[in-house]
């Protein structure tokens, strides 16, 4: 599961449907409704939420705004339509690294894409997160 922190404009087509359905597996295992990923690391930010449902909804509200501006077919019923919430903080090295991670994908899948990006060093995150100065998160692997 990877439910990143960089906007999600930076995404290619492949990217967002992943993200889209990822999320949707999230806002599950927040709302109690599957048994898998209950203790998936990347679900740790949006628990420690004061409203992790309304953090989850807020998010996908915003990956559904770009499938829009795409013209991307994805189902608004599938979240509540929240005005912003509290924001989460995310660190400096979090966004570098999936910078980095996201361009080795798009590297291969979507170079195009890729070339786009490449030379972007600073990728703002997506706007349920405040940027803070730090090391990559403790949730995220290798």
């Amino acid at each position: 599961m990877r439910i990143w922190s960089v906007h999600p404009k930076y995404l290619d087509a492949k990217g967002m449907v992943a993200l889209w359905r990822e999320t949707l597996l999230a806002k599950n295992v927040l709302e109690d409704k599957t048994r898998g990923y209950k203790n998936h690391p990347q679900l740790d930010r949006f628990k420690s939420a004061p409203e992790p449902l309304d953090a989850i909804n807020f998010y996908l509200k915003i990956v559904w705004l770009e499938a829009v501006r795409r013209n991307y077919q994805f189902d608004k019923s599938k979240y509540i339509d929240l005005e912003p919430v509290i924001q989460i903080t995310v660190t400096t090295g979090q966004i570098d690294f999936e910078r980095i991670h996201l361009l080795k994908k798009l590297k291969l899948r979507d170079e195009r894409r890729y070339h786009q990006l490449s030379d972007l060093i600073n990728f703002e995150p997506h706007p349920l997160f405040r940027l803070v100065s730090g090391e990559v998160e403790f949730w995220e692997k290798g």
